[in-house]
């Protein structure tokens, strides 16, 4: 069987861009049983309550919902279960440090496969506010009516 080439994005969390201003982004493998990886093949899981932190130098992705590989037997694994993530300790500072300043979390972006192994694509990201949420808003709707007024302009330009 040839190894797989290229990224294919299994779940991501279009939410996040929303709710948080994202300042950094930072590529992270996971440790994952077997049967986590066949229901990820699978293209099933969800990054909607999840959110990732860092305990006794180490950073874990928690509230990720894998679901249960549905040919797994007794040993299948638990849908929400704490999974370490697989980062260089330099990252992991770099990021601990930025938690620790407040108003910053850890979230996920997106879940894919990265020529054949698991990957997420973490954020350090800051809360927004709801004016803000309102701002980001009415800007992507300017920009969008702008854009319909230059497409409309141009056909009728020609």
């Amino acid at each position: 069987m040839p190894k797989e080439q290229g990224q294919r994005v299994v779940a991501s969390n279009r939410r996040a861009r929303h709710d948080y201003l994202i300042e950094d982004t930072v590529e992270a493998g996971i440790v994952l049983s077997g049967t986590e990886v066949k229901s990820l093949r699978q293209g099933r899981a969800s990054l909607v309550d999840g959110y990732a932190f860092i305990e006794g130098g180490e950073a874990w992705l928690d509230a990720v919902h894998i679901p249960e590989y549905t040919e797994g037997t007794w040993n299948n694994h638990a849908p929400r279960r704490k999974r370490k993530l697989l980062l260089h300790k330099q990252q992991i500072v770099k990021m601990s440090h930025k938690t620790k300043e407040g108003g910053y979390t850890l979230i996920p972006l997106s879940l894919y496969f990265s020529d054949g192994r698991a990957k997420v694509e973490l954020a350090v990201a800051k809360g927004k506010r709801e004016y803000d949420k309102r701002q980001t808003l009415r800007e992507k709707q300017d920009r969008r009516e702008a854009e319909r007024a230059m497409r409309t302009r141009n056909r009728l330009g020609e």
